[in-house]
């Protein structure tokens, strides 16, 4: 059992030599916005054709630069912004940054966006799809030309402590990143919902005797191991 089984979030060094953890967003939430940012495009243009459809040529125009800037800039200039993404991507709390954890660039931007014509072959994004189900990190064509990465926004940072629960003395050796990715789990139930903490602590099962089973009580005894290796005892 290795951290990695337990979540899919990518370190990366600042180049202050910070380390981040990023949580790279997957293919479906990165879907919904897209679908957002595509209604509102619509919704744009659709609006600006009612109005424009009257001055005839100054109006087709008129509408062809809309359309340019819509397709093109409307990525680009959100993802600038100070949120670093689209209106899409704020409603699921997800935003555009550069590989080390740094605002994405002006560079950068663009030619993730130019490389949407190559993520959208040979159908309707058939590569970006297959590139991210591949990638841990859920990068599409775009993002690997730019050296970008798409992440949920991080919230902000409370202060918790772990469960209190009855210590529990695991059942074999542990090997130094065992015991980082149990204690690791313990530190974030506060901050999990119960079903989560239940489906985590069921992937280490096997530190406490409990392999194969799931429910409370196994979180209880994987929660009492993070406890023991912390040397609550």
């Amino acid at each position: 059992m290795h951290g990695a089984i337990l979540d899919t979030v990518v370190s990366t060094e600042t180049p202050e030599g910070i380390l981040l953890e990023l949580r790279p967003a997957g293919l479906s939430v990165r879907c919904y916005a897209f679908m957002v940012d595509f209604i509102i495009r619509v919704v744009v243009w659709i609006a600006a054709a009612t109005v424009l459809q009257a001055l005839a040529g100054v109006g087709q125009a008129t509408m062809l630069i809309l359309l340019f800037l819509l397709e093109w800039i409307y990525p680009v200039a959100f993802e600038l912004s100070r949120w670093g993404a689209t209106p899409g991507k704020r409603i699921f709390d997800i935003k555009v940054i550069m590989d080390n954890g740094l605002p994405i660039t002006p560079a950068a931007s663009l030619i993730r966006n130019l490389l949407r014509f190559a993520d959208f072959a040979p159908l309707f994004f058939g590569f970006a799809f297959a590139s991210m189900l591949m990638r841990r990190d859920f990068k599409r064509l775009g993002d690997l030309g730019a050296g970008t990465l798409v992440v949920y926004q991080p919230q902000t940072t409370r202060k918790f402590a772990l469960p209190q629960v009855e210590l529990v003395q695991p059942v074999r050796l542990l090997a130094p990143a065992d015991q980082a990715a149990v204690i690791a789990l313990a530190a974030r139930a506060s901050r999990l919902t119960r079903d989560r903490t239940d489906e985590l602590a069921a992937l280490a099962a096997t530190v406490s005797g409990d392999q194969g089973r799931s429910g409370p009580e196994v979180t209880r005894r994987v929660l009492g191991v993070a406890q023991w290796l912390l040397g609550h005892r």
